[in-house]
């Protein structure tokens, strides 16, 4: 029994410990406190910590991560422990730290005895959830469901008993510490993304700063391997997926996968509840988070519940800063599926759509469902979904004027799941030997070929999408950013275009999927398609699900408007088509590098050439282009490098002269326009266009008809004031409608259309204020 003078002293230390928690901001000051921390722990047995993670454990969570503890609805983020460590460089202060947050260390191992005993709980305020949870917490039947419908929040929604019908979510000790850890680089994502300055286009914004995060566009991936090791955060990150998330062994933790009633007697369902509860968080924290469709839409729908957010997130990219730890995170569940691929069968990779719709359906709705997480692409096949809308949100969303840095690192995520046989087992191997963790799989990475072989096939076949479906829409960011810096845009095409041509097999493979896709069933001639087509059903579904809602809005100027969600057109050969669309790349790349200004322009074509030959492999024709095009003087050069988009097809006419939607009217608001007003101008505008009809050009524009005119009767009699009004009235719109039918006319030969939008500067808005206000005053003083 604890006595009340015990109860009292150890409350009292407590208090004492928070007080010296929240003064430390200097590395000495840290360094005590961690060493403050550790020695009270090791003194004090579970049963007699609960004031410490009542009162000192929150407060050390805030000075860690430096989270503002106020009640205030927009999270800051102060000098915390990670970030004085980080900026400072002491390479003591950080292994302090470390120790103190490392899986081994005696806060974590007192936090896992404190949960067995259930001695504290936790409430995690509402507002630094995800966007959708929020919204399922307003409404009382989501609320109620929401432990079915997601399991991460299984048996952790609770009712508030203060308020009735308001709901919170409650956590042990753990769960507390790891939503918090994955909240952190959200919240300083979000800061940092408010405080950012804008880079505009014609501040001579150069992308040669962040390739080094491009893998294959950096000198060597040594830098990126120092930058991750350097980063606190990024060494917490992995120390926890290597202790909480079981890797290539995950079988030996669940060897039979019918009933927990057949386990043998050394398994532990803590381990995979923990590891489930420990992926989704990250995958909720991070890849879905403010995403308007964050379920399958079946899944939505099976249980009734709907997400308004199109309208309020549609256009709102995933929050920057998170592509560094997204990847480690991505790359190492990768390493799960990639460890066992030699003995991977193809059925894991196959479920038809209805089965696995309704399998995922059923074992969320049951509340006493094993978790599923015990297969080999287990982790790949919960990322998939949340991955693909990750980065196609970053690429259909990024703001045309601010950095893109983190489209990068986004890009550089994409690559790497890409090429999982490339990026697979030494990637670790020497972050593991900074954390003094033993080094897993030095043996299969000297055994590995590092190149696609047949065994790889069930891999690219469930992430299809991202092989096909997904180079389409980068193929439209690349358009419409390549007027940035041509020459690394230029070398993300071919990057991307190098991957899928890579090797031979993978090529034949993604295009008879292709073939596949496209053709009747009944029509099928080859035994090959033939057993390919069983995948058709598992690819169209996915497409319809994970690009849910995706559509763009009249500002986006995607070259996929007219189709959306529809079709693969990476092999289509219609304007809309993938191989159109590269040789239209590669025509406005060839021009935006002759326009460029300095030497090196044969090693900047240099990339061109080889994005050709690529190209003509990957689509079996030889891509030309005209010679006299390029040499030829464009009058219309600098309108058409401050428009964003060019057209979507090309021939034997003029670029200047193919109209499109993609147009400067189209493109997204930039930060020097009044945004509600451009969209008004810019409806305004559509509406007289199509009122007019300039949507159209005038084919018979080189007709030069006569002229019309009418012949007035010559017996007219005009008398009267009156009358002679009227007859300057009717004279005068004639003229005035005549002169608007010759300028309608001239605007359809010419190709012109009715542009208000220029009305939407802020210039022009300043301007007309200070007008308005002049005349105001003048009013009122004279």
């Amino acid at each position: 029994m604890i006595t009340h003078g015990y109860t009292t002293d150890t409350q009292t230390k407590a208090a004492e410990l928070a007080s010296s928690i929240l003064s430390a901001a200097a590395p000495p000051e840290i360094a005590a406190a961690c060493g403050a921390v550790e020695e009270y722990l090791k003194k004090h047995t579970a049963e007699q910590t609960r004031w410490f993670f009542s009162i000192t454990f929150p407060t050390l969570i805030c000075r860690i991560f430096g989270f503002d503890d106020s009640a205030s609805s927009a999270p800051k983020l102060l000098n915390g422990w990670l970030d004085v460590a980080t900026s400072s460089n002491d390479i003591q202060l950080s292994g302090r730290i470390f120790n103190l947050l490392s899986p081994n260390g005696v806060l974590l191992s007192t936090v896992s005895a404190v949960d067995r005993l259930s001695l504290v709980k936790y409430l995690f305020p509402v507002e630094r959830l995800p966007e959708w949870v929020k919204y399922m917490l307003q409404n009382e039947r989501y609320s109620r469901t929401l432990g079915d419908f997601c399991p991460l929040f299984k048996n952790r929604v609770k009712e508030d008993v203060m308020k009735g019908s308001s709901f919170q979510i409650q956590l042990n000790v753990f769960e507390y510490y790891v939503f918090w850890f994955a909240f952190y680089p959200v919240c300083r994502g979000n800061n940092e993304g408010s405080e950012a300055t804008r880079v505009g286009i014609n501040k001579k914004f150069r992308l040669e700063k962040w390739t080094c995060s491009i893998p294959g566009l950096a000198s060597t991936k040594r830098e990126i391997k120092q930058k991750n090791e350097g980063n606190l955060f990024v060494k917490l990150l992995y120390a926890y997926l290597c202790a909480y998330v079981p890797d290539y062994d995950v079988n030996a933790y669940q060897p039979y996968r019918s009933s927990l009633l057949h386990f043998g007697s050394g398994f532990d369902s803590n381990v995979i509840e923990r590891a489930e509860f420990f992926v989704n968080v990250l995958i909720h924290f991070w890849l879905v988070d403010n995403d308007f469709s964050p379920v399958p839409a079946s899944l939505s729908k099976s249980f009734g519940v709907t997400f308004p957010f199109c309208s309020v997130l549609g256009e709102m990219p995933p929050t920057s800063g998170l592509g560094e730890v997204v990847n480690v995170f991505v790359k190492y569940l990768n390493l799960n599926s990639s460890s066992l691929i030699g003995g991977l069968d193809l059925v894991d990779y196959t479920l038809s759509p209805g089965d696995k719709t309704s399998a995922s359906v059923d074992a969320l709705k049951s509340r006493d469902a094993t978790p599923n997480v015990h297969s080999v692409n287990a982790w790949n096949s919960l990322i998939q979904r949340p991955l693909y809308r990750f980065i196609l949100r970053t690429f259909l969303f990024c703001p045309l004027e601010s950095s893109i840095k983190n489209v990068s690192q986004v890009f550089s995520l994409w690559i790497s799941y890409l090429e999982p046989w490339k990026s697979t087992l030494e990637e670790f191997a020497e972050l593991e030997a900074k954390l003094g963790l033993p080094i897993k799989h030095k043996q299969e990475a000297a055994l590995a070929a590092r190149e696609y072989s047949s065994s790889w096939q069930g891999y690219v076949l469930a992430n299809y999408l991202f092989y096909s479906s997904l180079v389409m829409h980068f193929i439209g960011f690349a358009h419409k950013f390549l007027h940035t810096d041509a020459e690394v845009i230029v070398q993300m095409v071919l990057k991307v275009i190098n991957i899928l041509t890579s090797s031979k097999e993978m090529t034949d493979l993604i295009k008879n999927i292709d073939v596949v896709y496209h053709m009747n069933p009944s029509g099928q001639s080859k035994s090959t398609l033939s057993t390919l087509y069983r995948f058709v059903p598992l690819i169209r579904e996915q497409l319809k699900d994970w690009e849910d809602g995706l559509c763009e809005s009249d500002a986006d100027g995607s070259f996929l408007h007219e189709n959306w969600n529809k079709d693969l057109r990476l092999f289509g050969n219609s304007e809309d088509g993938g191989q159109q669309l590269l040789q239209l790349f590669v025509l406005r790349a060839e021009s935006e590098l002759q326009a460029i200004s300095g030497g090196n322009h044969a090693q900047k074509l240099q990339y061109v050439d080889s994005l050709k030959a690529q190209l003509s492999c990957l689509f079996g024709t030889r891509i030309t282009m005209s010679s006299q095009r390029m040499h030829e003087p464009s009058r219309d050069h600098h309108t058409s490098r401050d428009n964003i988009f060019t057209p979507k097809s090309f021939g034997n006419r003029m670029v200047a002269d193919i109209k499109y939607k993609g147009d400067w009217m189209n493109r997204p608001i930039s930060d020097d326009e009044v945004a509600w007003l451009a969209h008004l101008l810019v409806k305004v505008s559509g509406w007289l266009n199509e009122l007019l009809g300039l949507n159209h050009v005038d084919n018979n524009s080189h007709e030069n008809p006569g002229q019309s005119y009418v012949e007035l009767s010559t017996d007219t009699n005009i008398s009267g004031v009156a009358e002679i009004m009227k007859l300057v009235f009717w004279s005068f719109l004639s003229v005035i409608v005549a002169l608007s039918a010759s300028g309608v006319k001239f605007m359809k030969r010419h190709g012109l259309r009715v542009n208000l939008r220029m009305l939407a500067s802020k210039k022009v808005v300043m301007l007309v204020l200070i007008g308005v206000a002049c005349s105001a005053m003048r009013r009122v003083f004279a």
